[in-house]
């Protein structure tokens, strides 16, 4: 077992620090330490909150928080989706200093990642990350996205749950963003209900949602204001139910076969495409054959098949 497994395992904070930094960078420890944790997997409740920037995602999340560890004592991991820097490549706001009440609460464990390219809401090595703070033994982990409005849809191939939030001014918006995150709500907040517009915004998320006719789960719409910490209660609640939902449903154990099955091919294609990069760097001819392609004297399709094959040879 890989060292730092070892101590993640025993409950310690820098290890688990560390084991998601070498995910990020991709370092070549990555494989095994992931290998060593799986067996540890599968425990945590996962909770995504997404929507579009402004809605208040962070301060709502800083609330729960607080609730989870008041209430019931929940061992709570956050992942905080930022943007990138451009120049250092991390996430540009570090550890969401609208968390930094709960730095140094030994039972919390909060980490920004930045997306790094990704245009679907996540980081590519979220997934990875939920792993290590589940096997580091927490109860819940919250997942909050970057907040880029409609392509941000990963989350619902890695939560168990989640959180659209909007807030009162979202009413125009709803209409434009229902192809996208609208769609894959299990519940809605509505955040900063105490500005006008709230009625509004909520009636317009129930027409929404009386055009989709009959459905197994409809999702519950839930008024919060992180500001002045109310609806955390409410929110929970809810959540639990589509919790049991799940459970009762069949769906829970259907989601998690769908997500293993959707990890699994990540990271072939993700073999693939670094295996890829290598042979290019490695191919003393590679000039010559974009050449080649330019000219027409082959196409790009025939050397993709011959990249493809030497691939599978080695």
């Amino acid at each position: 077992m890989h060292e730092l497994v070892q101590r993640i395992l025993s409950g310690d904070k820098r290890a688990v620090a560390r084991a998601i930094t070498h995910i990020e960078n991709d370092a070549p420890e990555k494989t095994q330490i992931l290998r060593d944790l799986h067996p540890h997997t599968g425990k945590a409740f996962l909770v995504g909150l997404t929507g579009p920037p402004g809605a208040g995602k962070s301060s709502l999340t800083d609330r729960m928080i607080g609730y989870l560890r008041r209430e019931f004592d929940y061992s709570v991991g956050v992942v905080a989706v930022d943007p990138t820097s451009p120049f250092t490549g991390g996430a540009i706001l570090g550890d969401r200093v609208r968390m930094n009440s709960h730095a140094l609460d030994p039972k919390v464990f909060i980490r920004s990642m930045g997306t790094r390219g990704s245009l679907g809401g996540l980081a590519r090595a979220t997934q990875e990350a939920i792993r290590v703070l589940d096997a580091y033994g927490c109860d819940v982990v919250l997942i909050e996205t970057v907040g880029v409005g409609q392509s941000e849809l990963d989350i619902m191939n890695v939560a168990d749950s989640t959180v659209v939030v909007l807030n009162p001014s979202a009413g125009d918006h709803i209409q434009t963003m229902k192809a996208g995150i609208m769609e894959i709500a299990d519940l809605f907040t509505i955040n900063k209900a105490d500005l006008p517009g709230t009625d509004k915004t909520e009636r317009e998320i129930h027409y929404m949602l009386d055009m989709l006719g009959h459905i197994p789960w409809r999702p519950p719409v839930v008024r919060t204001i992180s500001r002045d910490n109310q609806g955390c209660p409410e929110l929970w609640q809810a959540i639990q139910k589509h919790k049991q939902h799940l459970q009762d449903s069949g769906l829970w154990s259907q989601r998690r076969h769908q997500r293993r099955q959707e990890e699994i091919v990540a990271i072939v294609e993700g073999t693939i495409a670094r295996r890829l990069k290598e042979q290019i760097n490695a191919d003393s001819d590679w000039a010559q054959k974009l050449a080649d392609v330019e000219q027409g004297q082959r196409d790009p399709y025939q050397l993709a098949d011959e990249m493809m094959r030497n691939i599978l040879k080695r």
